[in-house]
């Protein structure tokens, strides 16, 4: 799910819920990328930060180069 908060809040809000964090990224257009360990924890964090929830899906940030290296 997409946040509209900083990776520093979200980190804190996941652990304060005892919610497990399997990858956490920014986004370009600020937020966070946020994928919990298990479906139980995501739908505690979408209840609880439901108001925080970045309604339209936004683009990452590329992790591959755009032209072949060879």
């Amino acid at each position: 799910m997409q946040l509209a908060m900083s990776e520093k809040e979200a980190r804190a809000h996941c652990l304060a819920a005892n919610v497990g964090v399997s990858a956490i990224e920014a986004l370009p257009e600020g937020g966070v990328r946020l994928v919990c360990n298990s479906v139980a924890g995501a739908d505690r964090i979408r209840r609880k930060f439901k108001p925080k929830i970045i309604g339209t899906e936004r683009a990452r940030e590329r992790h591959r180069p755009v032209r072949p290296l060879w």
